[in-house]
């Protein structure tokens, strides 16, 4: 089997941990936040820290493991060492066929649909999902052509999607305190949501579990981290510590350009208006565009971990034909024929995600968000994982072996529940039938290469 090479640097690292979490989750989901929360400010404020508490840990906990593991893809490496070898490929399945090109699909339909607003498209329209069509074959052709540059262009949308979380962080804050308006969204606590308390919070929460996910695919190239053992933790950490406190300022900020009230009517177009009044309606459009650069630098981020998911099960002599998916490119070093199969996969899922979200309802009662659900099922994945680190790692502090992977395990419980209680339980149901199915589908592929 070919190995890839250690080609990434921390910067780059951190980059991808902040690069794929900040970009669309935080301007897609506020909407939602603030939806479920019924404008209370406060309330939706919290979710964000809880989620991100929550996020934290997890990365943290897998940021003891990267410290002690290294192969070829971090998460079913932990899955492995962990657990065993029949839970690593199940878990490697799951990424490959149903996390990664799912989530990629997703996000090239919020660039494009960010890219919609700016033209005036309808967001479900012909022409967004075409344009996000166009961003993945894009952004595929940049991770299997030259992967370099792809990670050159992470580091640089890391920085320029920045830029508008920033600025409405500081201005809007300064204009909303000057103008009274953030005060007159902050008074909206005393407002009820539709539920009770909590459920707004745990919709709320399931909302933000999509702004602050990717974290965990950083740990995708780690055999491709220079000096991985000590550059991925740092990566892991600080990377989620700078989006919480980031993601908490932009929320906080938004409440300075525009009512709760306007932004929830306004829906998709709700981050141009605030843009629009605390910059002008150049400005806004201005940050529209670096929003739709943020969005891409998210794709990016997921593209890279979808073109290598393929290549990580047989790099273990697992899946579909280890031979043919395991060879890399002689030029770029890059697994080509996994990146195809990655490609192939997101398309299916973007098409899923149209014929079950964004028109009338192609699959009945399997229609499902693929958005949220794919991403919240993983923490019921990482369970068994922090379980038997608990038993296991018998050389750690005490504080690391028990109580890091237990906040871990309580934090994952809660994700789960705030999955149900968010979507119901029919969509719950119809993914689990849906990724029973497609789980089933691995088993042959182990029994004949185990």
């Amino acid at each position: 089997m070919q190995e890839l090479k250690q080609k990434y640097g921390l910067l780059t690292a951190i980059a991808m941990v902040v690069g794929i979490v900040i970009g669309s989750g935080v301007f897609f989901k506020a909407e939602k936040v603030l939806s479920a929360t019924g404008g209370n400010l406060p309330l939706g404020i919290g979710a964000w820290i809880l989620g991100g508490l929550i996020v934290l840990v997890c990365a943290y906990t897998f940021a003891i493991l990267a410290t002690r593991y290294l192969k070829v893809n971090g998460i079913v490496d932990y899955a492995e060492n962990a657990v065993g070898k029949k839970y690593a490929y199940f878990m490697g399945w799951f990424m490959a066929f149903i996390y990664y090109p799912s989530l990629t699909s997703v996000l090239a339909w919020v660039s494009a649909r960010y890219a919609g607003v700016l033209f005036g498209f309808d967001i479900v329209g012909p022409q967004v999902m075409v344009i996000a069509f166009v961003f993945m074959v894009a952004f595929y052709a940049l991770n299997t052509l030259s992967p370099i540059i792809a990670g050159k262009f992470q580091v640089s949308t890391t920085i320029i999607k920045l830029i508008p979380l920033l600025l409405t962080a500081v201005v809007g804050l300064i204009s909303g305190l000057s103008n009274g308006l953030t005060v007159e969204n902050f008074a909206t606590a005393n407002i009820v949501p539709e539920g009770g308390y909590g459920v707004a919070l745990f919709t709320a929460v399931a909302a933000c579990a999509f702004a602050y996910d990717g974290w965990i695919i950083a740990t995708s190239i780690n055999a491709e981290l220079k000096n991985p053992k000590k550059n991925l933790p740092i990566a892991l950490t600080l990377g989620m510590i700078i989006v919480i406190v980031v993601y908490i300022l932009y929320y906080t900020g938004l409440a300075g350009g525009a009512t709760n009230a306007a932004l929830i009517e306004q829906g998709e177009a709700g981050v141009k208006l605030a843009f629009s009044n605390l910059f002008g309606s150049f400005g806004g459009t201005a940050l529209m565009v670096v929003v739709v650069i943020s969005c891409l630098g998210t794709l990016n981020g997921l593209m890279v971990a979808t073109t290598r998911s393929i290549y990580s099960l047989s790099a273990r002599g697992t899946g579909p034909k280890p031979e043919m998916f395991g060879k890399l490119d002689e030029h770029t070093n890059m697994p080509t024929n996994s990146s195809v199969i990655g490609l192939l996969l997101a398309a299916l899922w973007l098409m899923f995600f149209y014929g079950a979200n964004l028109t009338d309802n192609w699959f009945g009662p399997l229609a499902f968000d693929s958005s949220e659900l794919s991403i919240v099922s993983i923490y019921a994945l990482y369970i068994p994982i922090f379980v038997m680190m608990m038993k296991k790692e018998k050389d750690l502090h005490p504080v690391k072996r028990f109580v890091v992977p237990t906040l871990s395990i309580l934090g994952c419980l809660f994700m789960v529940v705030a999955l149900v209680v968010s979507h119901g339980w029919t969509p719950t149901i119809a993914f689990l039938i849906i990724g029973g199915v497609i789980m089933l589908l691995s088993i042959p592929f182990y029994k004949k290469n185990k």
